[in-house]
């Protein structure tokens, strides 16, 4: 039925009845599914109080695929009591019925049939009385014929439980006359055309009134992947807090810079193939500050500044080793060298978050390639103290005010950190980042002056990314697994607090 006559009937019948009409009861009437009657309904909306409608919610039973089929073909009790013979039936033989086994507890329960397990052959299934009542199929017909068929809760329970009934909740309209009914329905125009200004019909057409609520056609637009939005949180929180960005684009770096010069031996595991990704071409690196390649040297293999230093044999073919660098914390240590040239020391607070690279074998939480979010403060005189002080500001932005405190070793930081914080949902202690002062050995090869002290903090992107929005599996986070429609739907992020 086309919408204008379905919009028709409806306001015939409106004119006739007293009161008003149920959308469910038009529909039945007319044949029609009841969606388009709605249809009709919403359209007449549209119109100056021609109608009034007012949506109700209406509960009542209705019949499972399974349900229907016991209607037609008797409850899987009856169907596994029905097929056994006089003289009885091996039980293996009854199992393979398509009702065998759901039927078989029920018959049982019933006592409708007993079973004999000393019987030649196996355990032998007979009919324990003569006739039975299929009560369910009794009872799944009235409410087929009765959607508003009285059952004991008991009985609606069971035949629920057993998937054979489902509550079905309708929701219709009672629809009314409105103050402008008219069962002659006149479309309201909803372009001024120039045609109708020229020739002055605008003076008789009725206009449909705009509607300024209305949302709108959604623009076509790009959508930032959910590490973007966090990433952006986070980048916002450093620049409240003063901090300026270093460039994180070399994802190239030197074993010098990215090892020796953080006061990190040749010899530390981290610098082998298992731990590095290391570059075939270019294989090595060539360009360094001589001067202070020479102090590093020096305060790794002989010590220096208050230190004994590490006692090795040095070498410049190690440092010169290209690879893709690890942690940003390379990226500190060039632009505190570069701070370290200027004539006169100024305080600074630094801050990055870029990709690093690690040989790690790839599992639900671990992918070679990810996010490092680093914050440094460089200051005469900073202690464990300040240091304390700035994490609990910067976690405070991002909501997270419950942290402790454990002791760590790192080969640059003395004292060093691990951050945790109490999870309200695991209802444990997490780790969330790592921290630590930078030492001498790292500083002072570089040029800074005495007493300058640089406190310094890490943490993962993509953890806090999985934890916002419910990513078990780093892999549905980056790469081809990606799900295009979660990027799609996901919101712009804000960390609760």
């Amino acid at each position: 039925m086309a919408e204008r006559v379905l919009t028709e009937e409806l306001l015939q019948r409106l004119e006739i009845v007293d009161g008003g009409t149920d959308s469910a009861e038009l529909a039945r009437d007319l044949g029609v599914d009841h969606q388009l009657v709605v249809g009709a309904v919403k359209s007449l909306q549209t119109l100056d109080d021609v109608i009034e409608a007012e949506q109700r919610s209406h509960k009542h039973w209705e019949l499972t695929e399974e349900g229907k089929d016991i209607v037609q073909n008797g409850s899987h009790e009856a169907r596994v009591f029905d097929a056994i013979p006089p003289n009885g039936i091996l039980q293996s033989e009854l199992m393979k019925l398509s009702s065998g086994k759901v039927g078989f507890s029920k018959a049982m329960s019933n006592k409708w049939i007993r079973i004999d397990k000393k019987a030649e052959g196996g355990p032998r299934i007979f009919r324990a009385m003569d006739h039975i009542e299929d009560s369910v199929k009794v009872k799944l017909l009235l409410v087929q014929d009765r959607k508003d068929c009285v059952l004991e809760e008991k009985e609606k329970n069971e035949l629920k439980k057993r998937k054979l009934l489902s509550e079905v909740t309708m929701k219709t309209y009672w629809i009314t006359k409105g103050s402008s009914f008219s069962t002659k329905v006149v479309r309201q125009d909803t372009d001024l055309t120039p045609e109708m200004i020229a020739n002055g019909s605008w003076q008789s057409k009725k206009f449909k009134p705009y509607n300024f609520d209305a949302l709108g056609i959604i623009p076509e637009c790009g959508h930032l992947h959910p590490l973007m939005k966090v990433r952006t949180e986070f980048r916002q929180i450093f620049l409240e807090m003063g901090f300026t960005e270093m460039p994180t684009n070399n994802f190239i770096e030197s074993s010098f810079w990215n090892f020796d010069a953080l006061f990190q031996p040749q010899q530390h595991p981290a610098r082998d193939q298992h731990d590095t990704f290391f570059l075939s071409e270019p294989a090595i690196a060539t360009e360094f500050p001589v001067d202070y390649l020479e102090r590093v040297k020096k305060v790794h293999s002989e010590g220096g500044y208050g230190s004994q230093g590490y006692r090795y044999d040095w070498k410049i073919e190690e440092a010169q080793k290209n690879l893709l660098r690890t942690h940003t914390t390379a990226v500190s240590a060039r632009m505190l060298y570069k701070l370290a040239q200027q004539e006169a020391f100024t305080p600074v607070k630094y801050f990055s978050i870029d990709r690093v690279f690690r040989n790690e074998t790839l599992d639900a939480t671990h992918l070679a390639e990810f996010h490092q979010i680093e914050g440094v403060v460089a200051d005469y005189d900073l202690t464990l103290g300040d240091l304390m002080g700035v994490l609990q500001q910067f976690f405070t932005k991002l909501g997270i005010t419950k942290l402790r405190y454990k002791p760590a070793f790192n080969p640059y930081t003395e004292p060093s950190m691990e951050i945790f914080s109490y999870h309200e949902g695991l209802k444990k202690w997490v780790e969330v980042g790592n921290s630590g002062v930078f030492r001498p050995e790292m500083l002072l090869p570089m040029g800074l002056p005495e007493g300058v002290c640089v406190i310094a903090w890490g943490l993962s992107l993509e953890r806090p990314t999985m934890i916002k929005y419910g990513i078990n599996n780093i892999r549905e986070l980056v790469g081809h697994k990606v799900n295009l429609q979660m990027v799609y739907d996901s919101p712009v992020c804000r960390l609760d607090s």
